[in-house]
């Protein structure tokens, strides 16, 4: 029997090139997203692989959306041995000053407070079910190290869920969940599509950066998912090799 991983977010972007990667090692993945068309795409990009998906659409940021998720998880399957906790979003880039409570709101909802409840979730699951245990991989950035301007909400809640991932890491060492994140730097993703056309820089000047495939993304999830029971990786960065993220940029 293959083992079972859930990865939110899984309907485009990073989290579809993670679940394709898991897919292709065997692994039966759950997909949880908002839009179940965009579910069912990365399932039929799997080809014959597809048949190991169960498309669950899913609010994060909603408990009993979340509930929902994880009764059909053990409904259909019984057990839970992977989380990719990686749904998340962003508002346009805003200076702090100019920055609402309404986009505040937003992203915390999403990066921090689906997070949260995907994790806490799993969590339980893992520590309930027999064999006890599991690894949760939390979606970080590199924005979990440095900001880039305009994005308070952002950064905050990226540096959020380093503080969360190591909490999840020593409160599961009692029941064999092993947790740690992913911190992505430019990927090419639709979320970083705007790189093409120029960022701000701290220098108050726009460019153009690099960005990496997606599927390196998946090949790090991948090898972060099957280490030995005893081993963790708490903390990945894989970025583009030539983004300005070292030094001065």
């Amino acid at each position: 029997m293959s083992k079972i991983a859930l990865v939110t977010g899984g309907g485009s972007g990073v989290g579809r090139a993670a679940a394709l990667a898991l897919l292709g090692a065997g692994w039966t993945v759950v997909l949880a997203g908002r839009r179940a068309d965009a579910l069912q795409e990365t399932a039929s990009l799997a080809g014959t692989q597809g048949t190991r998906t169960l498309c669950v659409p899913t609010d994060v940021t909603q408990p009993e959306a979340v509930d929902a998720l994880f009764a059909e998880i053990k409904a259909k399957y019984g057990r839970l041995d992977l989380v990719f906790n990686n749904a998340g979003g962003n508002v346009p880039s805003t200076n702090f000053g100019d920055f609402t409570w309404e986009q505040w709101t937003q992203v915390v909802a999403v990066n921090l407070n689906g997070c949260f409840l995907i994790a806490n979730r799993a969590f339980q699951m893992m520590r309930d079910q027999s064999p006890q245990g599991g690894r949760i991989i939390n979606n970080g950035s590199i924005s979990a190290h440095t900001p880039r301007p305009g994005s308070a909400a952002y950064t905050s809640t990226k540096h959020a869920i380093t503080g969360l991932t190591k909490a999840i890491a020593l409160d599961g060492r009692t029941y064999d969940i092993a947790c740690g994140q992913i911190d992505i730097g430019n990927a090419a993703t639709p979320m970083t599509a705007r790189m093409a056309k120029g960022v701000p820089q701290p220098d108050g000047t726009t460019r153009v950066e690099p960005t990496m495939d997606s599927g390196n993304v998946g090949k790090t999830i991948l090898y972060m998912a099957e280490l030995d029971a005893d081993a963790n990786a708490l903390f990945v960065v894989v970025k583009a090799s030539k983004m300005p993220f070292e030094g001065r940029g």
